[in-house]
């Protein structure tokens, strides 16, 4: 008998090749979600980098405009 023949090399050797690119495949898939995680978390630290700055410029505007009033 042939080794093509074989049931395990018809039905259960394609299925495992299936599945062995799927879980490649989808590695890949997370391997670029935490990607762009990544691309997020670096842009949200900027903003937030950004807002403290506007915050304390704010504290500064309001203690300049607090002492024009009292005058």
């Amino acid at each position: 008998m042939n080794w093509i023949h074989e049931p395990f090399v018809q039905v259960a050797l394609p299925i495992v090749v299936t599945l062995i690119v799927a879980v490649f495949l989808q590695n890949k898939r997370f391997d670029d979600m935490n990607r762009r995680f990544d691309d997020i978390i670096r842009r949200l630290e900027r903003i937030e980098a950004k807002l403290d700055n506007h915050e304390s410029r704010i504290a500064v505007l309001e203690d300049r405009t607090s002492r024009v009033r009292m005058s």
